[in-house]
């Protein structure tokens, strides 16, 4: 058996290793005897056409509730396949996609990083099944590849969250590393961190998958989870003790990963399928979504949205920060502005220049001036804003900076309006 100090080189530690010593071979055994991997952690050995591997199979039975959703029963997926751009998932059934989290030996990826746990979710008939490939020993890693792959064979499509930027690049060095093809080439990928930022930005300080299963889904891990930054040396020292009671809880932390995965991924399916009645709880979520559905080209859509989330209950409670509601006001006068709507996008622009933003001002000095030839007006809303920006109760660092920005600009054309009317007054 290789000693502890050749394993944890293998994975790139270096310093310390050499003074790391192995437990006697009878104290191994009693060891082992004592903690077994199949009995701790509910297991059992796969064996490969690579060698062995370790792994940790769990049924949720359909209907499982986590939180407020269902795993199996998602919405329809034509929101999701707009805003990924993979178009072909809208007609996937459940059994189509592969819930993928890994559990590594360091957070930073590259050669020297191992995922020495890899979970996938999958749906088998309406049950949701997840199957947690444990690497026992750096030597088992080509085995635990080769069972991945095995999984995924069944699946047509890949859900994370961040696996874009650290899963599947990680996977896919590793795969590498054993000059094997990748095998997620032909994949779409959902990767539902980015979705959730976009989605949360506005209401939530925090993005993480632990602080969505909180506010979004609406439950919260027992005491058997660890943090996320604690698993490498978890890992590590069970390479050098051999103890598999010190997985349990990266077995849990990574089940509770995939199992929030795919329910967030019912929940996001529900909201991009109907987001006027899924988001209605909260304003700023509603404004959210008109921004995304403005972004994919879905301007009616994006319409209501704004409207219903400006006028909110949220609004007068103040529970939708200012700068939210401010954007929301102008994002959709400008989609008015450009369908020469201007009545609407006049009364928007007001509103938000009522709470001294700039740009409302501007644009509507700018209707005046250039729709109306109304210059009398469009000084009067030049000058408006001047007075904002200098008025002593909105003083502060951030008003400084927009007095250095705005300022020169209203002062030219303030200049360029007299001299419109002078000119009018003169030819009268």
């Amino acid at each position: 058996m290789p000693s502890i100090s050749k394993k944890l080189r293998s994975l790139g530690v270096q310093v310390g290793v050499d003074q790391l010593t192995s437990p006697p071979s009878s104290d191994l055994e009693k060891h082992e005897a004592n903690h077994k991997l199949e009995e701790i952690l509910s297991g059992k050995i796969l064996n490969t056409p690579q060698g062995e591997t370790f792994a940790v199979d769990k049924v949720y039975p359909d209907p499982h509730q986590h939180g407020k959703e269902v795993l199996s029963r998602y919405a329809a997926l034509d929101g999701l396949a707009r805003w990924s751009g993979e178009q072909d998932i809208k007609v996937f059934p459940p059994q189509s996609f592969a819930f993928i989290d890994t559990e590594t030996t360091g957070l930073s990826g590259g050669t020297g990083t191992y995922a020495f746990l890899i979970g996938v979710g999958r749906f088998i008939d309406k049950d949701f099944h997840l199957t947690q490939l444990l690497m026992r020993d750096p030597i088992e890693e080509a085995a635990q590849l080769y069972a991945l792959e095995q999984l995924l064979a069944t699946c047509s499509a890949i859900v994370t969250f961040n696996g874009k930027s650290f899963d599947l690049p990680l996977l896919r060095t590793r795969y590498v590393t054993h000059r094997w093809p990748d095998p997620f080439t032909d994949y779409p990928h959902i990767d539902l961190l980015h979705l959730s930022r976009r989605l949360w930005r506005d209401r939530l300080p925090s993005r993480t998958l632990g602080n969505l299963e909180h506010h979004i889904l609406g439950t919260i891990r027992t005491d058997e989870d660890i943090p996320g930054w604690e698993i490498p040396q978890i890992y590590f020292n069970f390479l050098n003790t051999g103890d598999a009671s010190l997985l349990k809880q990266v077995i849990y932390h990574n089940a509770m990963d995939i199992v929030s995965l795919a329910a967030l991924f019912n929940h996001t399916a529900k909201l991009l399928s109907n987001p006027l009645e899924a988001a209605a709880e909260y304003g700023v979520d509603v404004i959210a979504l008109g921004k995304l559905f403005e972004e994919l080209g879905e301007t009616r859509l994006a319409t209501r949205l704004y409207r219903t989330g400006l006028e909110h209950k949220d609004v007068s409670s103040d529970r939708v920060p200012e700068i939210v509601y401010i954007d929301g006001l102008m994002r959709l006068a400008r989609i008015h502005k450009r369908e020469n709507n201007y009545r609407v996008s006049i009364s928007l622009w007001e509103k938000a220049a009522h709470i001294n933003h700039i740009p409302a001002f501007i644009e509507l000095a700018k209707y005046y001036e250039h729709k109306e030839g109304d210059f009398s007006t469009a000084l009067d809303w030049t000058q408006a804003a001047i007075n904002s920006l200098l008025n002593p109760t909105t003083s502060g660092l951030r008003q400084m900076i927009n007095r250095s920005r705005w300022i020169p600009e209203l002062e030219h054309r303030i200049a360029r309006l007299e001299r419109k009317l002078t000119k009018l007054e003169n030819n009268e």
